[in-house]
């Protein structure tokens, strides 16, 4: 994660010198343009305008890729192989949905407007500034009856562990373990396993970024390393958490196309789109 003396150097840089940053913004794909003007009313003629300026106070808080490209405008839930299962259960069901690392929890908006009851789901990211940001990209802050909690998940007494251990029977978690070096990403599904419930047909389900030629880069602009899977490396870094933890997880992952993200020369043209359902069997 990023430290403090990083976040105080990154910010003396300009927005415009970062690789990922795009100052314009011609269009909000579907369904996120639907969702800002059914869900949050905000007038058509001003949506661009009004994701920008959201945008860019977002991008004051960490210069994330997601949030300079706005990528945060990105719904995944309803691309998951699952999503389907995930809306049933969530709709006919109290299960539990946890989006970590959840950024302006567009995700839970979307579950929202299709249906899902909003007091059964859950969102935590390490910058309660992106949760505060949300309220403001949907307009919902008085309607909306999620719960956020500020954690960061590498903490075993964090609020989101203390709060929600066991509880939870679906977490989404996209791009996010692509953040972190193959040890910390260990330790990120272990703890996700401590906030799914102890059961069968829990679930994780989630994006990121793949690479076909997998393993650990740096990152020269954010001063970090973090670790790069391709599908088999996925599969092996979930039998190292089977091993430690004796559990039991069924495994699918799969590549897609992501053209967006080989335009960012912040990867490579071996880059692709990892989609994963892990389940507890």
């Amino acid at each position: 994660m990023p430290n403090m003396a990083e976040s105080n150097l990154k910010a003396e840089k300009t927005a415009e010198s970062y690789s990922w940053y795009e100052p314009n913004l011609t269009q909000v794909q579907e369904p996120a343009r639907t969702l800002l003007a059914e869900y949050s009313h905000i007038p058509e003629e001003q949506i661009i305008e009004h994701v920008k300026e959201v945008r860019d106070r977002a991008f004051a808080v960490f210069p994330y890729p997601c949030i300079g490209s706005f990528r945060f405008l990105d719904i995944t839930i309803n691309h998951s192989p699952a999503y389907a299962e995930i809306l049933s259960r969530l709709k006919t069901s109290d299960h539990k949905y946890l989006d970590l690392g959840c950024a302006m929890g567009q995700d839970i908006r979307y579950l929202t407007h299709q249906g899902a009851p909003s007091t059964n789901l859950y969102g935590s990211d390490l910058h309660p500034e992106f949760i505060e940001l949300g309220y403001d990209l949907f307009s919902d802050r008085a309607t909306l009856s999620s719960e956020f909690i500020p954690s960061d998940i590498f903490d075993d007494g964090c609020p989101l562990l203390t709060r929600l251990a066991g509880q939870i029977d679906i977490v989404n978690a996209a791009s996010f373990f692509h953040l972190f070096d193959w040890t910390q990403q260990v330790a990120l599904a272990k703890q996700i396993i401590k906030l799914l419930r102890p059961r069968p047909g829990s679930l994780l389900v989630g994006r990121h970024v793949g690479d076909f030629e997998a393993g650990e880069r740096a990152d020269s602009e954010l001063g970090n390393t973090y670790y790069r899977h391709d599908l088999d490396s996925w599969r092996r870094m979930w039998g190292e958490v089977m091993r430690e933890t004796g559990t039991q997880w069924e495994v699918e992952v799969a590549a897609e196309q992501w053209e967006e993200v080989k335009r960012n020369r912040h990867n490579r043209e071996s880059s692709f789109k990892m989609v994963f359902v892990v389940r507890r069997v």
